[in-house]
């Protein structure tokens, strides 16, 4: 069965990733979450156990348990493999798009996200950084400024004014 599987530098239990087209086989107990050899039969689950930015196509066989999101398996081998870093902040910046109408972001973090500028990049990190703890500062200087009046009148045994 094909599927999907992300890795980072190594396998989960340490070992080195296998070439392409080279079976891995789990020997011992397969459980879900546990042990065996997990995928993904959508791209999308996949990401979501996603250890590093490396995508793989893989094959499985000898499925044991088969879930919504994942499968894991007795055998699986990589088929191909792709540095997807590039593809993942695409992805990231149209999920953004879908939603950047709710908020009144920067222009330079709108362009970047338009146009994925890496010159952009770390201008609209830092814009939405600033925005972002601008917006943190005033809600959290409203939250101390209404509880030191409260502690204050409170001390007077005055009502809120």
């Amino acid at each position: 069965m094909r599927a999907y599987h992300f890795v980072g530098a190594t396998l989960r239990d340490g070992r080195e990733i296998p070439e392409d087209g080279e079976w891995l086989e789990h020997e011992s107990l397969v459980a879900m979450c546990e042990s065996g050899l997990h995928a993904s039969r959508h791209p999308f689950d996949a990401l979501q156990y996603a250890p590093g930015a490396t995508l793989c196509l893989v094959d499985v066989e000898g499925v044991v348990e088969d879930q919504d999101d994942k499968l894991v398996a007795r055998r699986r081998r990589i088929v191909r493999r792709v540095d997807a870093t590039a593809l993942l902040r695409e992805f990231a910046r149209w999920c953004v798009l879908q939603v950047i109408h709710l908020r009144d972001a920067p222009a330079v973090v709108r362009e970047y996200l338009e146009t994925g500028r890496e010159d952009l990049r770390t201008a609209a990190w830092a814009a939405a950084w600033d925005a972002a703890w601008d917006a943190a500062w005033a809600a959290a200087w409203d939250a101390q400024r209404a509880k030191f009046a409260e502690m204050v009148n409170a001390a007077f045994g005055m009502e809120e004014r």
